[in-house]
Parts: structure tokens; sequence; C-alpha cells
């Protein structure tokens, strides 16, 4: 791993995740958690501030850049929340079938390796009856946003550790095997709208 990758680019991402409308988005999913939760991607521990230590018995993150690993345990939360942050990938999750409550996804479809490995295996460590909490940016509804998404992706994805701008969201999501519980989308505001198209959640296990 290079320079840009190990010290630019943490800076990078913490500039773009924690922007108002960001944070906002977080916090509309984040609070819903309950019991035992596992954030896929916890990447700065944005998300760790949102959750409601009354309703969560624990939160295990995975994420496989220890810069971001260290970050997320120096990360303000809830003073009662147990956390613990592990070294690990969306698409092959060092944990045993059956393993959490919940998932929560915000924010990490966009740049894992292989999106439908991922959601299988957050599939595979939901307890029955768990469900997965989401909130992602992907794929916008019209063309021409969709055709500024295909023109920067490339170079976006360079300088943005791997993110992609035009993965669908929902839809990607129930094709790998999960039951759509409910989802709302808009532009976010004071966003490029070809970076700015959010989609976020529920979902079970079909």
């Amino acid at each position: 791993m290079g320079l840009y990758d190990r010290i630019v680019l943490p800076k990078l991402l913490k500039m773009a995740c924690s922007t108002r409308p960001i944070m906002k988005q977080r916090a509309k999913v984040v609070p819903k958690a309950e019991g035992r939760v596992l954030e896929l991607g916890i990447g700065m521990g944005l998300n760790l501030a949102f959750y409601d230590p009354a309703k969560v018995r624990e939160v295990v993150g995975v994420d496989p850049s220890p810069e971001l690993r260290e970050i997320a345990l120096a990360a303000p939360r809830p003073d009662a929340l147990k956390v613990t942050v592990e070294d690990g990938t969306a698409e092959a999750l060092p944990f045993e079938d059956g393993s959490f409550d919940q998932v929560v996804c915000t924010f990490t479809l966009c740049s894992v390796c292989t999106p439908a490995r991922a959601l299988a295996e957050a599939r595979r460590v939901l307890k029955p009856g768990g469900r997965l909490l989401f909130c992602e940016h992907g794929l916008a509804p019209d063309a021409d946003v969709q055709k500024w998404q295909r023109r920067i992706e490339p170079v976006w994805k360079r300088i943005a550790g791997g993110c992609h701008l035009t993965r669908p969201v929902a839809s990607g999501i129930a094709a790998s095997g999960f039951r759509m519980d409910k989802v709302e989308t808009m532009y976010l505001p004071k966003s490029p709208r070809f970076a700015g198209w959010n989609e976020w959640g529920s979902a079970t296990p079909a």
C-alpha cells in the first residue's frame, strides 16, 4: 500500500464521508440497529456515535484497512456502547453462520470488490429473522446523471479508494437474495448529482 493510500486517502475519505448531508443520512439508519450488530466496512467509525446502547448489545466492525481500523477505534461513541473492530473483508467475513441480529452497511457497497459476494456473506451471518440496514450512494435514475457517472467513474475510482458511482443499490440488494422491507431515495442536498443519489432502508433475507 502506497503513501497515498496510507496517509492521503483516509483524510480525503473523512472529508467526503462526514459531510453534513451524509451524516444526516447515517442518523436516519444507524439508530434503528438492535441486538448484536455487524457493521460492514466500518471505516473511520463515523456511524458509532449514532448507535443506541440501550438497544445494541455489541457492534462488531470489519475493515481491511489498518489505518481506518485505528481511526475507528478512537471514534466518538456512547460510553456504554461495546465496540470491537476486526480485520476482514465484506466478501469473506470471519464469523460463523447466524452470528448477528442485524447487519449495517453504509456507504460501503460502492467500494467492495464484489457487492453480490459481500451481500451473500451478510445473509450468511444473519440470524433467522435478521435484518440488513443500508444507506448507499449509487446509480442515479436519470439518464443525464448516469451519463456523467459513467464518464467520471474511471478517474473517481482511482482517487476515491475504489469507490464506484454506477452500482445499483436497492435492486442489487434484492438480486442478492434479500426482500426489501423499506426503501427511500433522494439526491443528497449540496452534493454533486453524480455522487449524490442515495438509497436507504432495510431488507431481510428472502
